[in-house]
């Protein structure tokens, strides 16, 4: 057994990446997503960590693993004890035991030990995430180790990373936050799917998470870093509904990371506009004073119905594909002019919805 080593000068730790809960009794949540992508099989495997409520004992308390495995199908688990919950507040990690031998508090194991001691649970790290789930009523499992490379954090290569939602995410405020903590980087291990072993090495993989003590109404999110032909490329997009004090706001943002170099589109430095329908397509479009991007996404798939923390707990709330086909152009603006400086394309996109009041379209303005 060992903690994790503390590397608080890793140039792709982004802030927010450490556990945000400070012991009161408020309502909290803190989610985890965890993403690889295997794009010589066309597939994708995503992790959700969540935990509610942690000091216990209120009606939603509890932990719980999702996956969304090949083609979209899904597994889960909750995990009721949260005194079997550990994160840390200074970097990326965490984990939950399920049924385990071990009678000490939970903590970060050598994954080898991990293996040995949990027979369910999970613990992901920045370098890590490694687990075992199984749906007791079919019987079917996840087995799952591999190590991440980071490549992208949130921001400029090699200078200080970014908060996704800027300053204000240091404030309750703003609720919930959001934190990508790893636009872009390699996987390598193998996931053990029913049986099936998919292994693989320098697969793009992803990571974000959110938290707080208040839930978005309506939200969307696309997600992509497998695009064809361009390995250095990362997109992530979404927007959302939430409260702010006494009101309501709607708000969006694009974040694309390529050879290098951070282009963020926020409410703060870009006029951002998008048009989503119920499901089937999202269009964004961003212009700021140097760059414009439009992004459409679309799938011909049904997707997959997923839980997610809100004010009446852990519910079926949103609906994903991880098979959407994404067309991406950037430009560059240069007085009237535009060059393109990117067109890329992809059929490995995250496509999400989420929330309430999605019976027509919902646009921007």
């Amino acid at each position: 057994m060992l903690t994790i080593p503390l590397n608080l000068l890793q140039s792709t730790q982004t802030p927010h990446s450490g556990y945000h809960w400070d012991g009161s009794s408020r309502r909290f949540f803190e989610g985890w997503y965890y993403r690889i992508t295997l794009p010589e099989i066309g597939q994708t495997f995503a992790f959700m960590y969540s935990i509610e409520d942690p000091i216990g004992g209120k009606p939603h308390s509890g932990g719980a693993a999702q996956i969304l495995g090949p083609d979209d199908e899904y597994l889960c688990r909750t995990f009721p004890d949260v005194n079997k919950f550990w994160g840390s507040r200074d970097v990326l990690g965490l984990g939950h035991w399920g049924k385990t031998d071990l009678q000490v508090s939970p903590l970060y194991l050598l994954p080898a030990e991990f293996e040995h001691h949990v027979q369910e649970g999970y613990q992901a790290t920045a370098t890590l995430n490694q687990g075992i789930i199984r749906d007791r009523a079919t019987n079917n499992y996840c087995r799952w180790e591999y190590e991440i490379q980071p490549v992208y954090g949130w921001g400029n290569k090699n200078s200080i990373q970014q908060s996704t939602a800027g300053w204000l995410s240091f404030s309750q405020i703003f609720e919930p936050g959001w934190q990508i903590l790893m636009a872009h980087g390699l996987a390598s291990g193998n996931i053990d799917w029913n049986g099936k072993i998919y292994e693989f090495t320098n697969a793009p993989a992803y990571g974000e998470k959110n938290w707080g003590g208040a839930f978005p109404q309506k939200w969307f999110w696309i997600n992509c870093n497998c695009f064809e032909g361009e390995p250095d490329l990362a997109l992530t997009a979404g927007g959302g509904r939430r409260g702010v004090l006494w009101w309501m706001e709607s708000v969006a943002m694009i974040g694309l990371h390529y050879q290098g170099k951070f282009y963020e589109f926020v409410p703060w430095n870009s006029q951002v506009d998008w048009q989503i329908q119920p499901w089937g397509r999202w269009q964004m479009k961003a212009t700021n004073s140097n760059y414009e991007i439009e992004l459409t996404g679309t799938t011909d798939l049904p997707g997959t119905p997923l839980r997610a923390p809100t004010e009446e707990g852990l519910r079926y709330c949103c609906r994903d594909t991880m098979q959407g086909k994404l067309n991406l152009e950037l430009r560059e603006l240069n007085g009237r002019k535009s060059q393109i400086i990117l067109k890329a394309e992809s059929f490995l996109c995250g496509l999400e919805v989420g929330g309430g009041s999605w019976d027509n379209y919902w646009q921007s303005r």
